[in-house]
């Protein structure tokens, strides 16, 4: 299965770095699911939940109060002003 590497950065320090199966992201024009493969995309995130599943299946949310989601060959990008883990949530 062909792989994600995901970056998540909040304005003053990355915050994960890591392989995934995929990632959903809270867009203004809704959400995004991104699989291995997508199309390149630039999009502007609204405050919401970011959900990673990493590549052995595993998954967890971050809270995000906007920024920008960027895929471009299997590399997605998510940065935020702010990114707070959801209890509950390994990551």
């Amino acid at each position: 299965m062909a792989e994600l590497s995901v970056d998540l950065v909040a304005t003053d320090r990355k915050i994960w770095s890591g392989v995934a199966r995929q990632v959903s992201a809270p867009s203004v024009d809704g959400q995004i699911g991104i699989l291995s493969g997508h199309t390149p995309i630039l999009a502007v995130l609204r405050p919401g939940t970011v959900r990673v599943t990493t590549d052995d299946g595993a998954s967890f949310e971050v809270h995000v109060t906007g920024g920008f989601v960027s895929v471009d060959d299997n590399l997605v990008t998510v940065v935020a002003d702010e990114i707070t883990p959801i209890s509950g949530s390994e990551g």
